[in-house]
């Protein structure tokens, strides 16, 4: 079986990362043509949600079979491609990202992926698109820039579903979140993980998977 491990980017220990990838389903050959191309070509590739976070995302979608899902950060369009595999059949995933450069890399391996119509590409600020979006979500993706993900949840948590998913990425941030003298990043990130934890509206659970995965169910 063959897989991707980028240098520089070890969250686990070599051996058992490589032993994690290996006993994981393998990604699909378009995915890993995104993974290899998002490496070489793109600047700070380590924002791919890669191989085995890509899996997860999947497996989440799968079981909630979401009739719309959102996402905050679009990057080169691995995760949404990963979130769109669980869609209904006439299902829309809203991804959102201010980075045209970034986006253009996505567009293209959305038209050669089998969600092509299921996929609207939003430019743009996401707190300025997200209040125009008509639709309810099942399950919603942060992945954008950190010092918004308490605004990011703030402007969604009324258009999910009960029963619906956010998933946020990075809630661990290399484990700087775990230190007394924090950056801006990092102190907006921990107190994204304390709001979650401390909302009623949300039961929630932090996965220690990569650089940290927040699944949050919303349940009022």
């Amino acid at each position: 079986m063959a897989f991707f491990i980028p240098k520089n980017m070890e969250f686990l220990p070599t051996k058992i990362e490589e032993y994690t990838l290996a006993h994981t389903t393998e990604e699909p050959l378009l995915l890993a043509k995104l993974n290899r191309e998002t490496w070489a070509n793109i600047m700070t590739p380590r924002m791919l949600s890669g191989h085995l976070q890509g899996r997860i995302l999947s497996m989440f979608s799968k079981l909630v079979s979401p009739e719309n899902i959102l996402e905050i950060g679009t990057y080169t369009g691995y995760s949404a491609l990963c979130l769109a595999e669980g869609l209904k059949s006439n299902g829309i995933l809203h991804t959102l990202d201010i980075n045209e450069e970034y986006t253009s890399v996505a567009n293209r391996y959305f038209n050669e992926s089998d969600f092509n119509n299921n996929i609207q590409q939003h430019i743009g600020q996401a707190l300025d698109i997200i209040p125009t979006l008509a639709c309810n979500f099942q399950l919603a993706f942060i992945d954008a820039d950190k010092e918004n993900y308490k605004n990011y949840f703030d402007a969604i948590i009324d258009k999910m579903d009960i029963g619906g998913l956010i998933i946020a990425d990075n809630v661990l941030w290399s484990g700087k979140v775990t230190k007394e003298k924090m950056d801006e990043e990092t102190t907006a990130l921990d107190k994204y993980n304390k709001k979650l934890l401390a909302s009623d509206r949300v039961e929630t659970m932090l996965l220690p998977v990569r650089d940290g995965l927040m699944i949050s169910r919303k349940v009022k």
